[in-house]
């Protein structure tokens, strides 16, 4: 029996899809030069003065409508103050007492159970610039091209109690924000970040233990070990009779560890106060309204709707909403007449397999679910047989080309001729009467054997449902 119960809360941050920056209008480009996309404001000359992007409070007030919280009337900037060489202002603007929505939930569900997770606060924020060290330099440079590109910094409430549940809580807030297409979710490129602070207490104890907060968490597999080495650590700590430090800790994927990194600090350390070059926010409940009737299905509407309306599996439902593009194609190709399960199937395997090999999207790739459709329907009315048709697959995939004109032109046509496939399997038993006694003596597991000799000999044109009738018939 466990003696300790883990406590788990999750800060995100996740950059927006907005074109320029949040207080003035530089480009949020990823990857240009450095220091390319800077100006006097996010720079932080003296006496430049920010100007707030409207695209930013939509952003973040839609999430918000998303995930249940109060979308708050009023809403104030503050100035976090601290010194780091990225952030040139010495002072990062964010919003502290009064952010722009606040006390929302989403529900996962983790072996079979539903937790619902507590939002604390979502609110807008300023990113800093970033650091770049050179070992062979012996020197450290900084790129500004970040510094001032629009957050959402989106706070859990500790009610996570494992690294599952904070895995499936990711997911579900990276597929919200990628479903509302206001952040891309990328985790590598750093679009989608999270801090997990993470405290052990004794089971029934109802006050927290000490927490630490877990940094450099680039992926969900990154998130799930940090957390389950972290648990470990404070384990045996507690069991030795010790106390467990308030810290940051960096998480190292090389040596699947925690390291301390800095004490941790409380809001009062930043020293937040309102910003004075910022009037507060103002919105009016008929916008608020607006943005709530312009949100999209999100992931866990469409998960059930596909359940429901298409037949689907949980399991097939939930991996087929998991990215908005790829629910997006599986749905266009059932309506262009495509059975539910057999392009639920093909999507998964042979269309998720292609574009993990070409770096595509089913957003993106060639092979429009239209054609994914056309390709089916071809199987279903036996022009193809299954097998052809995962043999042509990847490269209807890497052209787009209508799979009927190419089944055609490449002469791919299943036969179904009785007379023609009748000369094909008289042809084979005659090759083979060693196994055509020994069928006949009781060894019915040869039939796979003489179908394969049939489908070689026609180069795996034959109708297998036709030549499977054929030998039953002739092998009696």
């Amino acid at each position: 029996m466990a003696r300790y119960e883990t406590v788990i809360g999750v800060e995100v941050h996740a950059q927006l899809k907005t074109e320029s920056k949040i207080f003035c209008g530089c480009s949020t480009r990823f990857g240009d030069d450095p220091n390319e996309n800077v100006c006097p404001v996010c720079s932080g000359m003296p006496g430049v003065l920010p100007v707030l992007n409207a695209k930013v409070v939509e952003f973040a007030a839609k999430m918000g409508l998303a995930t249940d919280c109060t979308v708050n009337p009023v809403s104030v900037f503050a100035r976090k103050n601290y010194f780091y060489p990225d952030l040139p202002k010495g002072y990062q603007i964010s919003q502290f007492e009064q952010p722009i929505c606040e006390h929302g939930h989403i529900d996962v569900v983790v072996d079979g159970k539903t937790r619902r997770i507590g939002i604390t606060r979502i609110h807008m924020e300023e990113d800093a610039g970033k650091n770049i060290h050179s070992a062979a330099d012996n020197l450290s440079y900084v790129d500004l091209n970040r510094s001032c590109v629009p957050l959402l910094e989106i706070v859990s409430e500790p009610d996570m109690r494992s690294p599952e549940e904070v895995v499936a809580y990711l997911k579900a807030l990276r597929a919200i924000l990628v479903y509302l297409d206001i952040c891309d979710g990328n985790m590598e490129e750093g679009s989608f970040r999270c801090d997990a602070n993470v405290s052990l207490r004794p089971v029934g104890q109802e006050a927290f233990g000490t927490r630490a907060e877990l940094k450099n968490l680039n992926s969900f597999r990154h998130v799930q070990k940090a957390i389950e080495y972290e648990v470990e650590r404070q384990g045996d700590i507690l069991d030795d009779g010790g106390v467990v430090v308030q810290e940051t800790r960096l998480y190292d994927a090389a040596k699947n560890s925690t390291a301390s990194m800095r004490g941790k600090e409380e809001a009062n350390d930043y020293r937040y106060f309102p910003d004075p070059d910022l009037v507060p926010l103002h919105l009016d409940r008929d916008t608020i309204a607006r943005w709530g009737t312009e949100l999209p299905e999100l992931p866990a509407a469409r998960r059930e709707r596909f359940a429901t309306a298409f037949g689907l599996s949980d399991y097939d439902a939930d991996v087929l909403t998991a990215e908005r593009d790829m629910a997006d194609y599986f749905e266009a190709a059932v309506m262009a007449g495509a059975d539910p399960k057999k392009a639920a199937n093909w999507v998964q395997t042979e269309l998720l397999r292609e574009c993990h090999q070409s770096g595509a999207t089913p957003g993106t790739c060639k092979l429009s679910p239209e054609r994914l459709a056309g390709l089916l329907r071809l199987i279903d009315e036996g022009v193809i047989s299954g097998k052809i048709a995962k043999q042509i697959f990847p490269e209807l995939f890497a052209s787009g080309d209508d799979p009927a004109d190419y089944v055609r032109d490449k002469g791919l046509v299943q036969i179904s001729d009785t007379s023609a496939l009748e000369t094909a399997v008289d042809t084979v038993l005659a090759a083979n009467p060693a196994e055509v006694d020994a069928y006949r003596g009781g060894k019915t597991k040869l039939m796979g054997f003489f179908v394969g000799q049939v489908m070689k000999a026609t180069k795996g044109q034959a109708n297998p449902g036709l030549v499977n009738e054929l030998l039953r018939k002739k092998l009696g």
